[in-house]
């Protein structure tokens, strides 16, 4: 691949007219914006993301000295089409190491950047990849979705810190959840529903999620709680000993006992304030976690989280 040719690819991602259902820069900037202080003297490595049309490597490579990074890998998957969120049409998977200005202008030129190449695919979980992981003190991408569970179970293996894009059924994934409940994982500040495409349209699929095991400062805040427990309000599941909460804003103060909420409730979750049970989901499905199907009065209700006051 030509140099000349990256930097003229660079600057098109910078524009977002290459975009293929990628991230967009402006919620990359309106999550990261809580982590800044996590990044210093770090190694970030973006291993879902062409370099070339990739708005996180865009992202990182331009506030490199500002977060005061130490290094920045960026690596794609070679030209297959496994997941609609990625390009994938390189001819020959690359990744890029960055490690800074070296002109005084502050601007990632193509001078600055290496390009290597890899020998195999550039799949995350090739022995390529894993050293390029291994470096890594930070993770930051958009995975593809359809491999969620096992990208994520790859971070835990390898102990990395990430902040990474996931759909919004990743929360009930048996393996997911499992992650959550033990404090492990956790949801980050913001949501997306929309991707760029080529022609400069957008992309809307279903709500995502920043996933994160980085200590955030809304993990420590407790949600604000006014309303009394009365078994009108709260009735019981048929199959489960548990209250029915319709709206986290509504869960009983008083109540010492399990109650089930929205999934809604996690994006508020203070580990602190409350401890998570389990969850009732309305799918038969043995890749999702479940202690059962919610119901009441003989008719099944939606998901629900099962927690427990810690204060109470």
């Amino acid at each position: 691949m030509e140099q000349k040719s990256l930097n003229q690819n660079l600057h098109k991602a910078r524009d977002a007219k290459q975009d293929e259902f990628y991230t967009q820069l402006s919620d990359i900037d309106k999550e990261l914006s809580y982590y800044e202080h996590h990044f210093k003297d770090k190694v970030i490595y973006c291993n879902c993301d062409d370099p070339r049309v990739s708005n996180f490597f865009y992202y990182f490579s331009y506030k490199f000295e500002v977060l005061g990074l130490k290094k920045l890998i960026s690596a794609c998957y070679k030209s297959l089409e496994r997941d609609i969120f990625s390009q994938y049409d390189s001819e020959q998977a690359i990744y890029l190491e960055y490690e800074g200005d070296k002109k005084g202008n502050k601007v990632p030129d193509v001078e600055d950047i290496g390009i290597k190449y890899f020998k195999g695919d550039g799949d995350f979980r090739n022995k390529e990849s894993i050293e390029l992981l291994k470096q890594a003190d930070i993770v930051v991408t958009n995975p593809p979705f359809s491999l969620f569970r096992e990208y994520v179970s790859q971070l835990i293996e390898y102990d990395k810190k990430f902040i990474i894009i996931g759909n919004v059924n990743a929360i009930s994934y048996k393996e997911i959840f499992k992650l959550i409940k033990e404090n492990k994982l956790w949801l980050g500040y913001n949501c997306t529903r929309h991707f760029k495409k080529p022609d400069g349209s957008m992309y809307e699929t279903a709500r995502t999620f920043w996933y994160t095991n980085l200590d955030i400062a809304k993990r420590h805040e407790d949600l604000f709680l006014y309303k009394k427990y009365n078994p009108e309000d709260y009735p019981k599941y048929d199959n489960y000993d548990a209250i029915n909460v319709d709206k986290f804003t509504d869960i009983p103060e008083d109540y010492d006992g399990v109650m089930g909420v929205p999934i809604t409730f996690l994006d508020k979750y203070n580990p602190a304030q409350f401890e998570i049970v389990g969850c009732l989901i309305s799918a038969a499905n043995k890749d999702y976690y479940q202690m059962g199907t919610p119901k009441i009065k003989g008719k099944k209700t939606y998901a629900r989280v099962l927690i427990k006051h810690k204060k109470i």
